[in-house]
């Protein structure tokens, strides 16, 4: 799935994208992957209820990896590399009856760190095991 970025940091909830991916496959157990291609951009699980946690772990991620700090990258994006690197590019989710398996307050989540862009990339794949 391809998409726009609205903001330098921020956090977008794909769940419902990657639920409708895994009901689409027919898969009934199995995983699916969701992976982004992109070496300043996330995907990884979080809680998905309070968005105010979201802005916490941007808070927080900037705190570790400040963007004006200088950076031995040549580019100007270092930071968005360093915190894409900390939460990973992607995730694997158990498939059980035809549904992933998140836990009650668990969501999948795309990272962007250096946007905003016009499009950015997912890949859902869902495997029969």
């Amino acid at each position: 799935m391809k998409f726009p970025t609205s903001h330098m940091t921020q956090l977008m909830d794909i769940s419902e994208q990657v639920k409708e991916a895994v009901i689409t496959s027919g898969v009934k157990e199995g995983i699916c992957v969701v992976f982004t291609p992109h070496t300043t951009a996330s995907v990884f699980l979080f809680e998905n209820a309070d968005q105010n946690l979201r802005r916490d772990l941007l808070s927080s991620l900037s705190a570790v990896i400040p963007s004006d700090r200088k950076y031995s990258h040549v580019g100007s994006n270092a930071a968005a590399h360093l915190k894409s690197s900390r939460m990973g590019a992607s995730v694997t989710i158990p498939v059980h009856e035809g549904r992933p398996m998140f836990g009650k307050w668990q969501g999948v989540f795309f990272g962007e760190f250096d946007g905003p862009r016009q499009t950015r990339e997912v890949v859902i794949k869902v495997i029969a095991g």
